[in-house]
């Protein structure tokens, strides 16, 4: 690994710190319940498989921050609760729901949006949405008015005439199962009432923008691998996984829409409408996409921004729309909202880092893609700060030969 970037504590603890809503998180809704369930860094979770890596490293990049925040609060020294545990009956059908709501009578299309809930993902927003959803179960409540207090037996249950619709789902049980309003649509949920079945169902629609982010993504970036399978724009081709990730927005609209809550269904949509400025933002490395660009702070505020909108910005709505369904006090969900953004830039972070610093065989994906497509990530921004030479890398995105090995391993090439 020596020669290599590796910036882990400055990365992490800086890049954090910039951020200003941090100790709202900490102090309203992470004081009673990360301690308990992120006691350590070497044991996150007890499953100890690979595929945690990225999401239990930002857990602990988090948590260590906090300590730093709130230095008198002190973790449990025997508790080793494990978050999958906590909602792993909503985690178990989850894929069975999704699958529910993706059900189309074009047998290719049907295919190729499914082929993703095939292979085991991490789930981490939609594990997110429903470890907030319990968090919050006692918090503080607020009044609100009745037509924005969503119905649980309605979140299946259309609004316009099913002719008007159009849009039969074969995976739904019955002939045609849009065509009462009465009609009970079989999904798995779990009987806990500190989770509500529109809490559930949001954790599905999160899952659901975030596949056609990954669907989208993998044309834009001509991946080939996705969860160490084949991607589907490999598999199926560029338009059919381009359409597959747009139907995948369009299921997921109608479930939110279904929700019967404005103010959610507001911050969903502005979910994707932020994926879409953040891929615009990556075009550029920085904001005025210099040929030969100088490191300032500046660059790292943009380079925050855009994973913000590319990655915090789902985390952080849904976890804030989990506490707006549950009707909590607005100071619960500012926190809520706060807890989400500040944990998904520390998720993308770590990512980033373990692109430098992980096998393929590990992330499941091409090591080093970044660099391959351009892109200068935060482990390459705290770098430059160092090497003001590699800001002429940047501003040619490491298009000439041998640029790549000059960033990876600059002993060798010195």
């Amino acid at each position: 690994m020596k020669g290599r970037l590796v910036y882990r504590k400055t990365l992490l603890n800086d890049s954090i710190r910039h951020s200003s809503t941090l100790t709202v998180c900490a102090e309203c809704l992470v004081k009673s319940y990360l301690p308990a369930y992120f006691p350590s860094r070497r044991r996150v979770f007890s499953t100890g498989r690979e595929r945690w890596s990225t999401w239990g490293a930002a857990v602990a990049a988090v948590q260590n921050t906090i300590s730093e925040v709130l230095p008198n609060r002190q973790a449990p020294g025997n508790v080793t609760i494990d978050p999958l545990r906590i909602v792993g009956k909503e985690l178990k059908f989850l894929n069975k729901n999704i699958r529910q709501l993706l059900g189309s009578g074009h047998p290719i299309l049907d295919t190729v949006a499914k082929y993703y809930t095939q292979s085991e993902g991490k789930h981490v927003r939609p594990l997110l949405v429903l470890l907030m959803s319990r968090a919050i179960a006692t918090a503080p409540k607020r009044a609100r008015r009745d037509n924005l207090i969503p119905d649980p037996h309605t979140i299946d249950t259309p609004m316009s005439p099913p002719k008007v619709l159009y849009d039969t789902n074969p995976d739904q049980p019955g002939d045609t199962p849009l065509t009462s309003p009465s009609h009970e649509i079989d999904y798995a949920f779990p009987d806990d009432g500190s989770i509500l079945p529109s809490q559930r169902r949001l954790a599905e629609i999160t899952e659901l923008i975030h596949t056609a982010s990954l669907l989208h993504d993998d044309v834009i970036d001509h991946s080939t691998i996705r969860r160490s399978e084949p991607s589907a724009n490999i598999l199926f081709g560029n338009k059919m996984a381009v359409l597959a990730g747009d139907f995948l927005l369009g299921r997921a609209s109608v479930a939110l829409a279904r929700l019967r809550d404005p103010e959610v269904t507001e911050l969903l949509a502005t979910v994707i409408a932020n994926l879409i400025e953040g891929e615009f933002m990556q075009l550029k490395n920085t904001a005025l996409d210099e040929k030969e660009p100088r490191w300032s702070e500046e660059n790292v505020s943009y380079y925050l921004q855009k994973t913000y909108l590319k990655s915090a910005s789902l985390i952080s709505k849904s976890c804030r729309a989990a506490a707006l369904l549950a009707h909590s006090a607005p100071e619960i969900v500012d926190a809520a909202y706060a807890y989400g953004r500040n944990l998904g830039l520390a998720f993308q972070l770590v990512d980033d880092m373990l692109d430098y610093t992980s096998s393929g065989s590990e992330l499941g994906k091409p090591a080093g893609a970044d660099l391959e497509l351009g892109l200068a990530t935060a482990p390459l921004l705290f770098a430059w700060k160092e090497r003001p030479e590699l800001g002429r890398l940047i501003g040619r995105k490491f298009i000439e030969q041998g640029d790549i090995e000059k960033v990876l391993y600059p002993k060798r090439t010195s």
